[in-house]
């Protein structure tokens, strides 16, 4: 499978994404961020996350960027979201993160961002980025050279570019990130509004735990009790991804042990979020989703909501009752923050625990500013977070279900046919919704397998569909 992925790269180190490569896609990213800009100096900015491999990738990321003139912000160890928001809050020309978010141990990857932590994927740069790595070849000296090749147009598209570089870039190490971020950030809640409570928080041993760190230490109210707090790229806990139940199980437990208010679960990089109410039950995604729409449409009245097509409905009943407009997005936190930057949306949530908030200077995910106006809003009503939370259940999930197939064509054509009644739309896959049911069919770019997720208005419904779905496509 290749690395370059849809909106990121990302593969087992060193087999797949080693120094070497790292340097050339680094090379690579300033040669089109220069051309993009029309501008021969420009600053970029490059984090990490804790991962054994990733200081030795970093090490060469910066390295390429030097030889190639760059002016490089070294951010040092920090999350994505941290990354997100130092590119952008500074007005940097984009930026490169050394991370493979959720994914085991054994991987790394680099996610790579334009101004304004704009995203940088399929379909938007990274096609370009890969045939000019493939067409590239690092002199010893640090002259970044493109084999000439005219079937690839690499060279041609990229004429004046490829040269050796004689005045090399320079380094500038900046720490404070994560302190200016939550200054930052922190602002979108009255602090002293938030009530004493207990929290559990589980980080994965991942870079959840900066941030958690920070931002419960300006809220002496808050008793936080930490879980798996301390960095570690082997992730000796369990893989850093809250979406896996298995990986959440310590933790929901833990709340129920220390009568603890709500958990709190995060991913690898900590861009994604997850919240335990007080009975040790997962809060789902689309329902924090929900509840974000309401608090941001309060302070921006008759604004637009993205929230991607994945079956999540109490979302979109709750933008409409807010007043708000829904505007479905594809799956993917690049193809959100894509629709919200072009509908001028305040908020925007995946159904995976991407959460999104419009910034006067970017549009990225917001961790802690979810938090914030969760804990703010459960104060003020003086609720638990499952009370809050329970009439908000009115639907029934199927959760997302893999099937692997031989002919994915084939089998969403059978599925047209069975339910050539239902309202379809085709923006991501295919999405069939009736009254009491809706359910989304996609297919894996990198494998074979159709990804399923099915909701309707209660329980019978869900199985005896689910059920029905099923036979079609394993048939």
């Amino acid at each position: 499978m290749s690395i370059y992925k849809a909106y990121d790269i990302r593969g087992i180190y060193p087999d797949e994404l080693n120094e070497e490569l790292a340097k050339k896609i680094a090379q690579a990213f300033a040669v089109m961020r220069k051309k993009e800009l029309n501008k021969e100096q420009i600053t970029l900015v490059v984090g990490a996350d804790m991962r054994l491999s990733s200081p030795s990738l970093k090490k060469q990321v910066i390295e390429g960027l030097f030889q190639s003139g760059v002016r490089v912000i070294d951010i040092d160890l920090v999350s994505t979201p941290t990354f997100y928001f130092a590119v952008s809050y500074f007005g940097y020309d984009g930026g490169l993160m050394v991370s493979a978010s959720h994914n085991p141990a054994q991987y790394n990857g680099i996610k790579l961002v334009r101004e304004g932590a704009k995203p940088f994927g399929q379909g938007n740069g990274m096609e370009e980025l890969q045939k000019i790595v493939e067409n590239m070849s690092l002199r010893d000296e640090g002259e970044a050279i493109l084999r000439s090749s005219e079937s690839s147009g690499i060279a041609t598209s990229l004429s004046g570019l490829a040269m050796t570089i004689e005045n090399k870039g320079n380094v500038i190490l900046k720490e404070e990130m994560l302190f200016t971020q939550t200054k930052e950030e922190e602002k979108f809640a009255d602090l002293k509004k938030i009530r004493p409570m207990k929290i559990v928080a589980d980080a994965a041993n991942a870079m959840g735990a900066q941030y958690l760190s920070e931002l419960f230490a300006d809220l002496p109210q808050i008793e936080l009790i930490k879980m798996n707090f301390d960095l570690d790229g082997t992730f000796p806990s369990h893989e850093a991804d809250p979406f896996k139940d298995e990986n959440i199980a310590d933790l929901k437990k833990r709340v129920l042990q220390e009568k603890a208010d709500l958990g709190i679960a995060t991913d690898g990089d900590g861009d994604r979020i997850f919240f335990i109410d007080n009975k040790g039950e997962l809060v789902e995604p689309s329902i924090i989703r929900g509840i974000m729409a309401e608090l941001f449409l309060r302070d921006n009245p008759g604004s637009t909501i993205c929230y991607d097509i994945r079956p999540g409905k109490i979302t979109r009943d709750m933008i409409e009752q807010n007043g708000g407009v829904p505007s479905v997005t594809r799956v993917g936190h690049s193809l959100i923050k894509k629709q919200m930057l072009e509908t001028g949306a305040v908020f925007g949530g995946e159904s995976s625990g991407h959460f999104f908030v419009k910034f006067p200077y970017g549009v990225f995910e917001a961790p802690m500013v979810v938090t914030l106006k969760l804990l703010q809003e459960l104060s003020e009503k003086n609720i638990s977070l499952a009370d809050y939370t329970e009439p908000l259940k009115k639907y029934f999930h199927s959760g997302e279900i893999n099937f692997k197939v031989a002919d994915k064509n084939a089998v969403t054509q059978k599925l047209k046919e069975k339910f050539a009644d239902a309202e379809i739309s085709d923006l991501d896959g295919l999405t069939f919704e009736y009254p009491d049911f809706w359910f989304n069919v996609r297919a894996s770019n990198t494998e074979s397998l159709l990804r399923l997720n099915l909701e309707g208005i209660n329980k019978k419904i869900v199985e005896n569909k689910l059920g029905e779905i099923k036979k079609i496509i394993e048939e």
